[in-house]
């Protein structure tokens, strides 16, 4: 039985978690579900954005650890299906286009982390936070303890990570974690707003920009810096930069094709 759904809205690739009876733990199967359809994301050129959102109260009360510890004991990732992404970004190449994530309840362990992949997250007011492996003997392998210090400050994140306490929305929102707080039930609508914001943007602009701001956190500005003008002209050279400044003379909405 699946674990996820995905439907294609438009330019907006849905990734729907369908496990609210299990709480949405996270099984063998659906990390094989989620990394199909991010490579199905990255590879369709229609699809401009994912958004990721999960049934039930809760985004994911953490993984099936029963399932999960052969795995972790044997000291490796789980390796991602044919066709499909890591959903980590730990193992292989990453979803070269953007994913919005919008969380609700407990959004606990790999919760955290595949929230800490995303590029835009809006919360539910109710949305509990929790990094739980020390609680349970082990330590975070799905990319919290590369992350979380980065994102949210190293000291907020050892905080979580070194007890294993809970944190609000209102803290994410605060350590920029979250970009928007909404009140329960409603989170689904606001990130969908957001991913159809980014569909409408020129998908090869969108593209740049993320592959220019990762490059500078992995590797730093100066690399960065260098490789901005090696890759404008082919941005500028395309006919969506040409919309774009018609659009502009024209006093109209652009509307890209991604060419």
């Amino acid at each position: 039985m699946a674990h996820t759904e995905t439907t294609a809205a438009g330019h907006v690739l849905d990734i729907r978690i369908t496990r609210p009876e299990k709480l949405n733990a996270l099984s063998l199967e659906m990390y094989a579900e989620l990394a199909l359809a991010l490579g199905r994301l990255d590879r369709d050129p229609d699809l401009r954005v994912g958004l990721i959102h999960a049934d039930g109260k809760h985004f994911t009360a953490g993984i099936e650890l029963d399932k999960w510890a052969p795995v972790f004991a044997a000291g490796k990732w789980a390796a991602a299906p044919d066709g499909g992404l890591d959903p980590f970004a730990l193992v292989g190449p990453r979803c070269t286009k953007p994913v919005v994530i919008a969380v609700q309840g407990y959004c606990f362990t790999w919760g955290v982390e595949i929230l800490l992949t995303t590029d835009v997250r809006v919360a539910a007011e109710d949305a509990q936070f929790a990094m739980l492996e020390v609680k349970r003997g082990i330590y975070p392998c799905g990319g919290a303890t590369l992350r979380l210090p980065q994102q949210m400050g190293w000291a907020n994140a050892q905080r979580y990570l070194l007890t294993g306490e809970r944190w609000s929305a209102a803290e994410a929102y605060r350590t920029g974690l979250v970009q928007e707080v909404v009140p329960a039930g409603q989170q689904y609508e606001a990130a969908q707003k957001i991913a159809a914001g980014i569909a409408a943007a020129a998908p090869l602009g969108v593209k740049a920009i993320l592959k220019s701001a990762r490059l500078a956190r992995s590797a730093g500005e100066a690399r960065a810096a260098g490789q901005l003008f090696d890759d404008m002209p082919a941005v500028m050279g395309s006919a969506d930069a040409h919309e774009g400044v018609q659009s502009f003379l024209e006093r109209r909405d652009a509307v890209f094709t991604g060419r």
